[in-house]
Order: structure tokens, then C-alpha cells, then sequence
């Protein structure tokens, strides 16, 4: 894998793009990762329409007291993976934000777990809200979380 850049776009390298548009900038390192993921160990990897997948490496630096890995990173796969899935139907000028975001955890995540892949869809869409099923896999396609989220459109520069 390339060294990835991490930071935020400046306004006049996303102005009149589509929100597919520079997903696939960020993921073609045109435009930088979002910094959180440099902190949290995942990025996206793909983005179609109402879809993105992500991927994320679990280490010690996210484990919780019991030895495994916080389900606060789970959940923020699945918002972060949910968000974009929903970011790919947007026209330019427009954003979006999370409402909510439920997980389910199917199985333990350690440090040892390996890489896993996360992948969302959009499910519904209406013109000021979507929402979004994620799914965060291991290495054999064994399902570790799953969840919604839901996601609030916004009109205007972003």
C-alpha cells in the first residue's frame, strides 16, 4: 500500500464535485484521508453508487480494559463506511450528517482479529434523509458487527 496522506480537502479542490466524486479522489490520493482515520486505524477503499467499503486495521492502540478491541471502533467503521455510502448519492454543494448509528457486535474483535472490511449500502433515501446497513467482516467474510445508520442531508456549501 502507498503512504497515504491524511488532513482535510481544501473547499476549492472538492467545489463542484459529487460526493462519489471525491470519495474516489480520496481513495485515488488526490484528496487527502480523513484524519480520524489515521487515529483509528481504517480507510476507505471503494465507492460506488450507494455503497462504500472501508478497511481497517485492529491493534493494541484500540483495545479496551478487557484486552479486545472497543466497540466504539466498530461503531465508527459502521458510521463512518454508512456516512460515504450515503455521501455517494449526493449532488456538489451538498453534505451530510449522522443522526444515528446502531451496532450489533456479532463477535469478539481482538488485536489479532487481522484486517477486516467493512461494507455499506444505502437502503432507503428520501430527499433530507437516508439510511444506511453496514457490515463489518473478518478476513473470511464471517460477519464481527453489523448496523444502521441513519443520515441527514444537507443542501448547501458544505
Amino acid at each position: 500500500m502507498t503512504q497515504m496522506k491524511y488532513g482535510l480537502a481544501a473547499s476549492a479542490d472538492v467545489a463542484g464535485k459529487s460526493g462519489k466524486e471525491i470519495l474516489q479522489d480520496i481513495i485515488d490520493g488526490r484528496l487527502p484521508q480523513a484524519p480520524i482515520s489515521q487515529v483509528m486505524s481504517f480507510w476507505i477503499t471503494e465507492v460506488d453508487d450507494g455503497f462504500a467499503a472501508f478497511q481497517g486495521d485492529p491493534g493494541p492502540h484500540l483495545l479496551n480494559p478487557m484486552g479486545s478491541v472497543h466497540g466504539g471502533w466498530a461503531l465508527t467503521l459502521i458510521d463512518s463506511a454508512g456516512g460515504c455510502a450515503g455521501h455517494s448519492l449526493l449532488p456538489p454543494e451538498t453534505g451530510y450528517a449522522t443522526i444515528e448509528t446502531k451496532v450489533n457486535f456479532a463477535k469478539r474483535i481482538t488485536q489479532n482479529t487481522g484486517r477486516v472490511r467493512v461494507e455499506a449500502r444505502v437502503v432507503a433515501q428520501s430527499r433530507q434523509i437516508m439510511s444506511s446497513e453496514a457490515r463489518i467482516l473478518d478476513c473470511n467474510g464471517v460477519v464481527l458487527a453489523h448496523g444502521v445508520s441513519t443520515i441527514l442531508v444537507i443542501k448547501g456549501p458544505k
